[in-house]
């Protein structure tokens, strides 16, 4: 039995249920913005990241966003986005996206649960926990290419070994 099951029996629990319960069980500051959307801050070693989660009935997809301020110079963007697909391209869960008029990194995830399928305690940590791990992982080389003048193939080296550990 995983270790996340030990408080929780999933059953037929509403997805964010799932999460709210997940949030309590690491101690996580969190809101129920809605029936349908719980909002989270989650610590990490660079950041502490703003993550929101909402489930869609309609396309029976429990969606997660996580945030943190970013605010890549305008005039770096180019070599931004070169990195940033460079990284999408290491991801297998999820993508990272710059909102410019924000201020903000956004990194997006969707777990499709067709057919009337269950969220896991397992499944929506390891989403929570691979948010923050991309996160992690790739903010020293984000910090490089907007700030430090930093190609994105030299700052990509700082982030070539896979970081390990969850949220």
């Amino acid at each position: 039995m995983a270790a996340t099951e030990d408080y929780l029996e999933v059953g037929d629990l509403h997805p964010i249920d799932v999460v709210e319960d997940l949030a309590q069980a690491h101690e996580w500051d969190f809101d129920r913005v809605a029936d349908d959307q719980i909002a989270m801050m989650v610590e990490g070693q660079w950041r502490t990241y703003s993550i929101t989660l909402a489930w869609s009935e309609q396309d029976e997809t429990l969606r997660l966003i996580s945030t943190f301020e970013l605010d890549a110079p305008a005039e770096r963007h180019g070599a931004f986005y070169d990195l940033l697909n460079r990284i999408n391209d290491q991801c297998w869960m999820g993508a990272f996206a710059l909102w410019p008029d924000q201020k903000m990194m956004v990194w997006r995830n969707g777990l499709c649960l067709a057919g009337g399928q269950c969220a896991s305690t397992e499944q929506v940590d390891r989403m929570i926990g691979a948010a923050v791990v991309a996160a992690e992982r790739f903010y020293p080389a984000m910090q490089l290419v907007c700030w430090a003048g930093e190609t994105p193939a030299q700052a990509m080296k700082v982030a070539i070994a896979e970081a390990y550990g969850r949220a």
